[in-house]
Parts: C-alpha cells; sequence; structure tokens
C-alpha cells in the first residue's frame, strides 16, 4: 500500500511539472481595427445604458481598470461602482490610433466621458489605452487606463 501511495503521488507531481501553465489572458486569432473599435462602442453603449449583462460578458474576468485618480479596480469593484451610482452619460473618443498585436489590440486615444457621480455632473477629458484581447469569437475588455488630458492652450 505504501508502495502505491509514492507511485501516485510521484505520477501527480511529474504532471504538475510536465504540464503546461494555465493562463486566464490566452486568446486566439486575430483582431482587425474595425472590429476592436466595435467592441469598445458596445462597451460604451452598455456602460450609458447601465446594461450590467451586457458588462459581464464585455469585461474579462482578469479585467484591470485604473481610473485617471489612480483608483484601480478589478470587474466585479468596477460594475459594482456603477451599481453603486456611477453613471456614463455619454461617453466619446477621439484623436484613435488602433494597434493589433495578434489577438490582442490595444486603442490609444483622448476620451470626453459626461459622468454623474453622488448626484454631481461633469465632463471628464482623459487620455487612454484601452486593451481588448480575442477569446474563440468573442473579444473581452481587459485593460484600461486613464490619465486627465492636458487644459487646451
Amino acid at each position: 500500500m505504501k508502495f502505491l501511495s509514492r507511485a501516485f503521488f510521484g505520477c501527480m507531481m511529474l504532471g504538475l511539472i510536465l504540464a503546461p501553465p494555465a493562463r486566464a489572458a490566452d486568446c486566439a486569432g486575430a483582431i482587425t481595427d474595425d472590429e476592436v473599435l466595435k467592441a469598445e462602442d458596445s462597451r460604451y453603449a452598455a456602460q450609458a445604458a447601465d446594461d450590467f449583462d451586457a458588462m459581464q460578458r464585455l469585461f474579462a474576468d482578469e479585467l484591470v481598470y485604473v481610473h485617471s485618480t489612480g483608483v484601480v479596480d478589478d470587474k466585479g469593484s468596477y460594475i459594482e461602482r456603477q451599481r453603486a451610482g456611477l453613471h456614463y452619460r455619454a461617453m466619446r473618443r477621439s484623436n484613435v490610433k488602433v494597434r493589433i498585436y495578434g489577438c490582442l489590440a490595444i486603442i490609444t486615444g483622448n476620451g470626453s466621458f459626461d459622468v454623474t457621480q453622488k448626484g454631481q455632473d461633469s465632463t471628464v477629458s482623459l487620455l487612454f489605452h484601452s486593451i481588448w484581447a480575442k477569446r474563440g469569437s468573442t473579444l473581452q475588455f481587459v485593460s484600461w487606463e486613464s490619465t486627465s488630458a492636458p487644459p487646451k492652450p
């Protein structure tokens, strides 16, 4: 019996050592500029409509969302922030550049977002990176980072 236990343990350890690493961020297939911009438009529409089901589908489980204030959210905390009263009334982007790296796409540009938070309306002007990964036939929003746009001269 002791031999069987050791043999089982040895096989289990060998399997762990030889198994390829599991990565949550695996992606496959090439993304096009048009495809990623449509996905970003869908995200904007879902957020402006407080469509939490669509956000659950569009946002990757490993989403990292870095706000211009330095606050960092994951998928759950970002959606919860919207449920708790952060409302995007309008989301616009300009000066956009899309870079494709196989199954990953990075959108860089300027954003102008009309927001209501704690009953206060404001418009926020940002510079941003939005990153999407292709998984199967769908795209998922995996990362965002923004900073306040400099004042216009």
